[in-house]
């Protein structure tokens, strides 16, 4: 029988890695301090396994049957201590690094010297969490899902220099049983997809911050561009605020380098409670079923102005930037080669190609010159990086 699994935070994340794990086979016991979370994660997971379970043709009492059998292997409990027996333990709580630190410091006491310490942590540093398990800090390693977990492909496995590589081989292998593409990323701020893509929502903001185009020609434009959604119709699926914290921890992480600072856009909806879908408005407006409405009143002004930057342009900047990221991630060794990057943003993010496959499409020589002819406005995020630089350098004159 497949090992247990225990996932401590049973909010969306913990819920679908929860359900994802229940659908392999495993044991699963989901731990949340908050009864609230404890009920929707349970009323979730049974709603979420029954749309699935009727898509793959069950009905009737086969459906029920399949269902109740794999609903009878989730445990759900309200202390971390309930989590000692699992081999694998995935924490899934609020991205505070503090927080964190303390609930591993507790796992590390309560289990097993050879249980698995997973964080699903987006953005903070994989080794500052593997501190506070100071008795067996070797065990602990990070296994980023996407979210929705049950759907996206992607899992980000992140070890940091004291991780113990059977250990990062097992949750590799763990999450490759599920059916996921596990890649291996450097223990760097945003990891690979996160840090990468940020410039995706950024740029975006950016651009509206500047007046050059609305939310909803941006979006337009992005989609049109093979994307699947907009950078402001991403943001308010899954949550401004999730975002901004997300955005926050790398621009912290990279000592508050100009090219990630979080937009004060975002800062201010999130103050106002405006969240995205989840809280009825965002930079859209939803129906109760979260169906959208337009945009937001601020933004209904400057939804479909001409405004002085078009269409190709909106695009071209934010795959630019997207592409100097890339280049500088690779230089650092956040992974190990180009196709492991392209491969992350194509399933992680959704994009049409990965940023490599783009530049390689365009040639070197083409997109150093436009980031160069950006540059001047905004060096930092701009500026060619050096591993570009040079591959222009080094090619052959024809």
């Amino acid at each position: 029988m497949p090992i247990e699994i225990a996932l401590i935070g049973a909010g969306t994340m913990g819920s679908g890695i929860a359900q994802l794990a229940l659908e392999h086979g495993h044991p699963v016991r989901l731990i949340d301090l908050d009864p609230a979370a404890r009920t929707l994660a349970r009323a979730t997971i049974e709603e979420r396994l029954a749309r699935r379970l009727a898509r793959r043709g069950l009905s009737g009492a086969e459906l029920d049957g399949t269902l109740a059998e794999t609903l009878g292997r989730l445990t759900i409990g309200a202390d971390p201590a309930e989590a000692a027996g699992a081999p694998v333990v995935i924490e899934t709580i609020v991205e505070i690094l503090a927080v964190k630190q303390a609930l591993f410091a507790r796992l590390d006491e309560i289990t097993p010297d050879e249980t698995i310490l997973a964080t699903n942590t987006s953005a903070l540093s994989v080794a500052a969490i593997a501190e506070a398990a100071a008795r067996h800090p070797t065990r602990v390693v990070g296994l980023h899902f996407f979210n929705p977990a049950p759907v996206m492909p992607l899992v980000e496995v992140i070890a940091c220099p004291g991780t113990d590589p059977g250990v990062v081989a097992a949750v590799a292998a763990l999450v490759a049983s599920w059916g996921r593409t596990p890649i291996r990323s450097a223990d760097r701020p945003g990891f690979v997809v996160n840090r990468i893509n940020r410039a995706f929502t950024i740029q975006a903001l950016r651009q509206l911050e500047a007046g050059q185009a609305g939310i909803a020609r941006i979006d337009a434009a992005v989609r049109a561009g093979g994307f699947p959604l907009g950078p402001f119709e991403l943001m308010d699926l899954i949550g401004i605020d999730v975002n901004l914290a997300a955005a926050t921890g790398i621009w912290e992480g990279f000592g508050r380098a100009a090219r990630f600072r979080p937009s004060p856009i975002q800062e201010r909806l999130v103050a106002a409670g405006r969240l995205g879908r989840k809280a009825g408005q965002g930079f859209y407006r939803y129906d109760l079923a979260g169906g959208p409405l337009g945009p937001a009143p601020e933004f209904e002004s400057t939804a479909e102005r001409d405004g002085p930057l078009p269409n190709a342009a909106i695009v071209e900047r934010i795959r630019l930037a997207i592409v100097n990221e890339a280049y500088r991630a690779l230089e650092e060794g956040v992974a190990s080669d180009e196709a492991t990057i392209d491969l992350a943003l194509r399933l992680g993010a959704g994009h049409p190609e990965g940023p490599f496959e783009w530049a390689h499409e365009w040639g070197a020589a083409e997109v150093r010159a436009r980031l160069a002819s950006l540059a001047a406005d905004d060096p930092d995020t701009f500026r060619p990086a050096a591993s570009l630089r040079r591959s222009v350098e080094t090619q052959p004159v024809r």
